[in-house]
Protein backbone atom coordinates (compact mmCIF):
# COMPACT_ATOMS: atom_id res chain seq x y z
CA UNK A 1 0.00 0.00 0.00
CA UNK A 2 1.37 3.39 -0.86
CA UNK A 3 1.87 6.43 0.93
CA UNK A 4 -1.25 8.91 1.23
CA UNK A 5 0.27 11.90 -0.81
CA UNK A 6 -1.46 15.50 -0.53
CA UNK A 7 -1.27 18.50 -3.33
CA UNK A 8 -0.68 21.79 -1.59
CA UNK A 9 -3.90 23.09 -1.41
CA UNK A 10 -5.03 19.84 0.55
CA UNK A 11 -1.99 19.95 2.87
CA UNK A 12 -2.62 23.93 3.38
CA UNK A 13 -6.14 23.12 4.32
CA UNK A 14 -5.52 20.65 6.60
CA UNK A 15 -3.25 22.55 8.45
CA UNK A 16 -5.53 26.05 8.16
CA UNK A 17 -2.84 27.66 6.68
CA UNK A 18 -2.15 29.44 3.20
CA UNK A 19 -0.27 27.58 0.75
CA UNK A 20 1.97 30.38 0.07
CA UNK A 21 3.04 29.85 3.74
CA UNK A 22 3.94 26.38 3.10
CA UNK A 23 6.03 27.49 0.06
CA UNK A 24 8.00 30.10 2.23
CA UNK A 25 8.60 27.11 5.08
CA UNK A 26 9.90 24.90 2.39
CA UNK A 27 12.78 27.60 1.95
CA UNK A 28 13.39 28.14 5.62
CA UNK A 29 13.32 24.27 6.75
CA UNK A 30 15.41 22.21 4.90
CA UNK A 31 14.20 18.78 6.07
CA UNK A 32 10.43 19.54 4.36
CA UNK A 33 11.05 18.53 0.96
CA UNK A 34 7.82 17.16 -0.95
CA UNK A 35 8.20 15.43 -4.02
CA UNK A 36 7.22 16.98 -7.24
CA UNK A 37 5.91 16.15 -10.24
CA UNK A 38 7.54 16.94 -13.84
CA UNK A 39 5.75 20.10 -14.26
CA UNK A 40 6.61 21.42 -10.52
CA UNK A 41 3.54 20.28 -8.36
CA UNK A 42 4.05 19.88 -5.07
CA UNK A 43 3.12 16.49 -3.29
CA UNK A 44 3.29 16.10 0.65
CA UNK A 45 4.00 12.71 2.06
CA UNK A 46 2.32 11.42 5.61
CA UNK A 47 6.05 12.34 7.03
CA UNK A 48 5.81 15.70 5.26
CA UNK A 49 2.67 16.70 7.30
CA UNK A 50 3.95 15.57 10.51
CA UNK A 51 7.32 18.11 9.80
CA UNK A 52 4.67 20.53 8.95
CA UNK A 53 2.31 20.33 12.12
CA UNK A 54 5.82 20.26 14.14
CA UNK A 55 6.37 23.46 12.39
CA UNK A 56 3.09 24.87 13.00
CA UNK A 57 3.29 23.74 16.50
CA UNK A 58 6.48 25.45 17.24
CA UNK A 59 6.15 28.83 15.32
CA UNK A 60 2.09 28.95 16.23
CA UNK A 61 1.69 27.43 19.36
CA UNK A 62 5.18 27.93 21.15
CA UNK A 63 5.86 31.32 19.63
CA UNK A 64 8.80 30.35 18.47
CA UNK A 65 11.07 32.08 15.81
CA UNK A 66 11.90 30.57 12.72
CA UNK A 67 15.69 30.17 13.96
CA UNK A 68 14.73 28.72 17.12
CA UNK A 69 12.18 26.34 15.11
CA UNK A 70 15.10 25.40 12.72
CA UNK A 71 17.23 24.98 15.45
CA UNK A 72 15.09 22.74 17.64
CA UNK A 73 13.98 20.51 14.38
CA UNK A 74 18.11 20.24 13.76
CA UNK A 75 18.35 19.05 16.64
CA UNK A 76 20.75 21.62 18.43
CA UNK A 77 18.30 23.02 20.29
CA UNK A 78 15.98 21.93 22.86
CA UNK A 79 12.31 23.49 23.97
CA UNK A 80 12.54 25.10 27.07
CA UNK A 81 9.52 24.07 29.13
CA UNK A 82 9.69 26.77 31.39
CA UNK A 83 9.97 29.72 29.32
CA UNK A 84 7.14 28.71 26.29
CA UNK A 85 9.05 30.01 22.57
CA UNK A 86 12.43 29.64 24.22
CA UNK A 87 14.99 27.21 23.24
CA UNK A 88 17.90 25.93 25.16
CA UNK A 89 21.25 24.65 23.76
CA UNK A 90 21.53 21.37 23.84
CA UNK A 91 24.60 20.52 25.99
CA UNK A 92 28.07 18.89 24.60
CA UNK A 93 28.26 15.61 25.71
CA UNK A 94 32.06 15.76 26.08
CA UNK A 95 31.57 18.76 28.55
CA UNK A 96 28.66 16.71 30.46
CA UNK A 97 31.47 13.51 31.08
CA UNK A 98 33.94 16.11 31.99
CA UNK A 99 31.60 18.04 34.43
CA UNK A 100 30.54 14.50 35.70
CA UNK A 101 34.06 14.09 36.48
CA UNK A 102 34.75 16.78 38.61
CA UNK A 103 31.39 16.45 40.25
CA UNK A 104 32.35 13.09 41.48
CA UNK A 105 35.70 13.85 42.51
CA UNK A 106 34.17 17.14 44.72
CA UNK A 107 31.88 14.37 46.02
CA UNK A 108 34.51 11.64 46.42
CA UNK A 109 36.61 14.44 48.80
CA UNK A 110 33.76 15.43 50.75
CA UNK A 111 32.92 12.03 51.94
CA UNK A 112 36.51 11.72 53.32
CA UNK A 113 35.85 14.49 55.57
Amino acid sequence: MSEKMYRIGEAAELLNLKTHVLRFWETEFPQLTPSRTGKGQRFYTETDMMLLRRIQQLLHEQGMTIEGARRVLEGSAVLDEDLPGRVAPVPDPAFMQMLLREISGVRRLLEKK
